[in-house]
């Protein structure tokens, strides 16, 4: 490869990067935790916290709270608000777009306080959805694909063959342990709360192009799906580790990701989102969520 050849990949990979930096602070995307087995079951009134990144958070579903640090863009209509609102139930919502396992020990942005802080010896339900931006996870994926794409014109599946395993690697050598560890603070600090951790709703289908609305190459729809399946499947061992409950998200939204007509789909796509933060829940996945965590919290 000669320099301007060089140059010139090294340009594209800058310009995809600018990109998804947008959607992938936006995207990153990206829970729940439980007390002992022996908590009393949620009943109205209790005492009811919410962590998380934007999927928790409803970064882009209207209303956004006014209330809430800007940068969280946290919205009146996540699941929890809605969970609270139907069950009568006394909410903190904390969660943040953007927002890491990191951020359950530390202020995310100047305004906020570390997650964990909102949890009490007398919460009674904690929810959460957390790991998609550990690692750089969603948005750093989306933007190893498209450049991808962009540098290989035509390929099948260039990140696959670019990446092969290296982007999954590190849900399980990082992401896993630390949602084992922050599932476990989350108990000491409110031993008698039940806790929900939910997985990510599937923002592509197993296979098939999806683009435009998804800029990546059609070989590698499947390579995406299989990561996040890998995180899911982190989120739930994770769960059974801490004895905390797994709210699967994948089944729910089987059929309905980001590459699915409007009213069908849960998660809005890159292009032509209805929604000011792409590749996340729009107000259908927040329901279906809330719907998931109120099954769980009933069984």
């Amino acid at each position: 490869m000669d320099i301007r050849q060089g140059e010139n990949t090294v340009r594209v990979k800058a310009g995809v990067r600018r990109l998804v930096a947008v959607v992938g602070a936006l995207v990153a995307v990206t829970g729940i935790a439980s007390g002992a087995s022996a908590s009393a079951d949620p009943r109205p009134g209790l005492e009811y916290v919410n962590l998380g990144d934007s999927f928790s958070a409803g970064s882009g579903v209207s209303p956004i709270i006014p209330s809430q640090p800007l940068p969280c863009w946290q919205s009146g209509a996540n699941f929890s608000h809605i969970v609270a609102a139907e069950l009568g139930y006394r909410l903190t919502d904390v969660s943040c777009g953007g927002a890491k396992t990191d951020d359950f020990y530390r202020a995310q942005y100047p305004g906020t306080r570390p997650q964990l802080e909102a949890l009490t010896p007398t919460t009674e339900l904690v929810t959460l959805m957390i790991g998609g931006n550990n690692n750089d996870t969603f948005a750093g994926a989306m933007a190893s694909c498209i450049g991808a794409m962009v540098l290989h014109p035509g390929a099948f599946d260039p990140c696959r063959a670019q990446y092969g395993n290296s982007l999954t690697a590190p849900i399980l050598t990082k992401t896993y342990p630390a949602l084992v560890t922050a599932l476990h603070d989350i108990h000491a600090k409110s031993p008698r709360a039940r806790v929900l951790i939910a997985g990510y709703p599937l923002l592509l289908p197993a296979s098939g192009s999806c683009a435009p609305q998804m800029p990546i190459a059609e070989g590698d729809v499947g390579y995406l799906r299989d990561l996040q399946t890998t995180l899911n499947d982190a989120v739930k061992r994770a769960a059974e580790a801490t004895d905390s409950t797994y709210v699967d998200m994948a089944q729910a939204s089987e059929g309905r990701d980001g590459c699915k007509p409007v009213g069908q789909r849960l998660v809005e796509p890159m292009i032509f989102a209805n929604q000011p933060v792409p590749v996340h829940p729009n107000a259908d996945g927040e329901r279906a969520l809330a719907n998931q965590v109120m099954a769980a919290i009933g069984q």
